[in-house]
């Protein structure tokens, strides 16, 4: 687990960048994107908090800021768990369906600079297209979802009993592994629940379980999370700020902000990743989160939906 290029080489990656290499551009760029957009649509200081619809104070706002970060660097280790952490945070203090769209903006960020960290680009299109395909169909009726009906507590409790099950599952099974063992059609079947969930709630944990059940490469996990994951937001961005009235300037300017400051936690994450880890560590760290993650989701779903 893990990759002998631990080592930061600034001036190389530089050098490839202003050579044009797919992997330190596609890097940069989504960074300056999300820092550009912030810029150019900052509200105004009097008006930092004024989209947000609920009684956000300033400490309040430096904690999800903190959240962010922290979700950054998990997302760097292990491809995965931005959306699952921050979402249920976020939602419990402002508006659930505010918070999907505006955590539409950082995984996006995140996933792209990621494809371009690990390499991962047209072979795996090709590879995979199913998976991609039937992401975007999902992701088109997600967000068709959530323009319709306001996003309630039952769509996260019932994906925070995936998540359970499938720690459950894992546990009871000694972290089963079927290395290169999964079908394109249930892959496919795969991409569509996960498109549809996170355009629908923002929580899209059955593609990270799945391939992590099937594929335990770092590199290959992470990237092929990316490029699905990618897929996924780009098309539910595009779709949600020209198609429906849901994107708004602020809402916009305050996802690339959250992305912004998620940057730092991606390039800690991304270091601790590429350090050597144990993979019997490695497959713990993520069945323990995504068992928090789940428990988080049922405290903030069960006294809204049984009490």
């Amino acid at each position: 687990m893990g990759t002998s290029e631990s080592k930061i080489d600034v001036e190389q990656f530089v050098t490839n960048l202003l050579d044009f290499q797919y992997r330190e551009v596609l890097m940069t760029g989504a960074t300056l994107a999300v820092i550009t957009v912030a810029i150019v649509l900052f509200p105004g200081a009097e008006n930092v908090t004024q989209g947000i619809q609920s009684d956000v104070s300033v400490g309040l706002f430096v904690l999800f800021i903190g959240i962010a970060i922290l979700a950054g660097t998990v997302m760097g280790m292990l491809g995965f768990g931005f959306s699952l952490i921050v979402t249920p945070v976020f939602a419990s203090v402002i508006d659930p369906t505010l918070t999907v769209v505006v955590l539409a903006v950082p995984p996006l960020m995140v996933n792209v600079f990621q494809m371009g960290e690990t390499g991962t680009g047209i072979e795996f299109v090709r590879k995979e297209w199913p998976l991609l395909g039937l992401a975007i169909v999902g992701t088109l009726i997600g967000v068709a979802f959530l323009s319709w009906f306001s996003t309630g507590p039952l769509v996260p409790f019932l994906i925070g009993l995936i998540v359970l099950g499938y720690v459950v599952f894992q546990v009871v099974k000694n972290f089963v592994v079927i290395e290169e063992a999964h079908h394109p059609v249930a892959l496919g079947g795969i991409g569509l629940l996960e498109g549809f969930l996170l355009a629908a709630a923002n929580l899209g944990p059955v593609l990270p379980a799945y391939f992590h059940t099937f594929e335990r490469d770092a590199e290959r996990y992470i990237g092929g999370l990316s490029m699905t994951l990618g897929t996924i937001f780009a098309t539910r961005l595009v779709v949600m700020t020209f198609f429906t009235d849901l994107m708004t300037p602020y809402r916009l300017w305050l996802g690339s902000v959250i992305a912004v400051v998620t940057i730092v936690g991606l390039l800690l994450g991304t270091y601790l990743r590429r350090i050597e880890i144990d993979e019997q560590k490695f497959t713990w760290f993520v069945i323990t989160l995504l068992f928090v993650i789940s428990l988080n989701i049922f405290r903030n779903t069960i006294p809204a939906l049984f009490f």
